[in-house]
């Protein structure tokens, strides 16, 4: 008789295969570290990208700049230093820094012409604070990210992100797997989905959805996405096609509606490792709203919208944050994946990230 345990034995990872999860982010691209509110003016922030710790510096004049985060002489963190005269001056010894990393202290008994902090192009884009973190020779040849709609008038756009405690590949696979509205039921009623096909690229996956309420009522935040009162599902049963793109780094959700010539909604996020295993990563979010017809209800009823988007947000968190979870008690991926589009995701991601050497028995 077959042992009851052994059925319950989860089947070990293919060794061979690389693990999705030990992917890490590939650099050479631009990554949001900051928002431009946290950088104020004669101030320095210390932010993270896969471990490594980065000064971003604000001089009074000028354009923002990133260095290594941490001293050459005696690595304590430069952000506790202070800005002065475009330069950033450790709080240790006071030795100074400009924005090409020089050191340019003068005085001290020492000869400081060694001491050099590495330094990261830098640039500033509607609201956010980009960092170029692989060779430094090709950030000019990289084209920043870019989102239009947070500069259309026409459009509001909500800023937003947490640090989530998952591998940025639970992220996307979250918000590109559009059957597990399952877990917001409670926001939004109970939605059947419809996937209407996918595309897939060198650097890119899309997906395509559509929807229909089948219970519960359509929430006022939603109203405010849509522009319209829904009050019976049936009649407006898959008339919007949500369309969702990774293309890496970056994602993109986007929505539109019948008898409407642009989105409704239009978000752009990226994930940014925090450790050096990358299962941390800080969110980064600009969701934008078409205003409606009439003028200032987007406005005035803004804060109901947001405390709605913190909730649905919150719930995925907690989702991909127990995947994460399972993953690190495990000792490895033993997901079964069921759905083709995040197939094709998963495939994507191990392509364009930078993989570890496959682990031996």
């Amino acid at each position: 008789m077959q042992n009851k345990s052994s059925l319950l034995t989860l089947k070990e990872p293919d060794t061979k295969k690389k693990d999705l999860r030990r992917v890490k982010t590939h650099p050479d691209f631009w990554y949001p570290v900051a928002w431009s509110h946290e950088v104020g003016a004669g101030k320095a922030l210390d932010v993270r990208f896969s471990g490594r710790h980065i000064v971003v510096v604000r001089p009074l004049d000028g354009l923002p700049y990133a260095l290594d985060g941490l001293c050459p002489h005696r690595q304590v963190l430069l952000a506790k230093g202070a800005v002065c005269n475009g330069t950033l001056k450790c709080r240790g010894h006071g030795l100074a820094f400009n924005r090409d990393g020089e050191c340019v202290s003068s005085g001290l008994a020492a000869d400081t012409t060694s001491l050099r902090a590495k330094t990261w192009a830098c640039r500033e884009k509607d609201g956010l604070i980009f960092v170029f973190m692989g060779q430094q020779a090709l950030a000019n040849t990289i084209p920043l990210p870019d989102f239009p709609r947070v500069r259309d008038p026409n459009y509001r756009t909500r800023r937003f992100g947490r640090v989530v405690n998952c591998h940025y590949s639970f992220m996307h696979e979250n918000l590109m797997d559009m059957n597990h509205q399952v877990l917001h039921s409670k926001l939004v009623g109970k939605m059947k989905p419809r996937f209407l096909g996918m595309e897939r690229g060198e650097n890119f996956v899309e997906a395509r959805y559509t929807f229909a309420r089948t219970g519960g009522k359509q929430p006022l935040s939603e109203a405010l996405i849509y522009g319209q009162r829904r009050r019976d599902g049936r009649d407006f049963a898959y008339r919007d096609v949500m369309t969702i793109r990774t293309n890496y780094p970056y994602q993109r959700l986007t929505i539109e509606t019948q008898g409407k010539p642009d989105p409704v909604m239009d978000l752009w996020i990226s994930y940014v490792p925090q450790d050096r295993d990358e299962l941390t990563n800080r969110t980064f979010g600009l969701l934008s709203i078409r205003r409606l017809k009439i003028p200032l209800v987007l406005d005035i009823a803004w804060p109901l919208l947001v405390a709605f988007t913190e909730r649905v947000f919150f719930e995925d968190r907690e989702i991909v944050e127990l995947e994460q979870k399972a993953w690190t008690e495990l000792g490895g991926d033993h997901n079964i994946e069921v759905f083709p589009v995040i197939l094709a995701l998963r495939n994507l991601l191990l392509s364009q990230g930078i993989s570890e050497p496959a682990q031996a028995e």
